[in-house]
């Protein structure tokens, strides 16, 4: 399986940003994260199409920034989509949910080096 994080992007981030920086930006995001998953799907619960895309637009930037290419792809798909078959969103939202994981703790690994 391949990284959650693309190496070159994230390293961008650290030259660009400062390496101190990008921590507080992995766990600002790491703390936010959960909050905008829970947001995504009380917005599908709800059939608040604009909460939803909402949502799924802050978790695709949000992971495109730290080079999370399978997240932002996901949100993406999820934003451009909108509300659709209830099923449907409920699987790529769990899907989202599951890379969100992954992602997450290789951004873990990569603050902690």
């Amino acid at each position: 399986m391949t990284s959650a994080i693309d190496p070159a992007r994230f390293a961008d981030l650290q030259a660009t940003a400062g390496a101190d920086f990008v921590v507080e930006l992995i766990d600002t995001f790491l703390q936010e994260a959960p909050g905008l998953l829970a947001e995504l799907r009380a917005a599908r619960a709800d059939g608040d199409a604009d909460r939803y895309r909402r949502a799924a637009h802050s978790l695709k930037s949000n992971g495109n920034t730290f080079g999370a290419t399978a997240l932002g792809a996901q949100a993406r798909e999820i934003e451009l989509a909108g509300l659709g078959e209830a099923a449907a969103d409920v699987a790529r939202i769990a899907a989202l949910e599951a890379e969100y994981a992954r992602a997450a703790q290789a951004l873990r690994e990569l603050r902690d080096v």
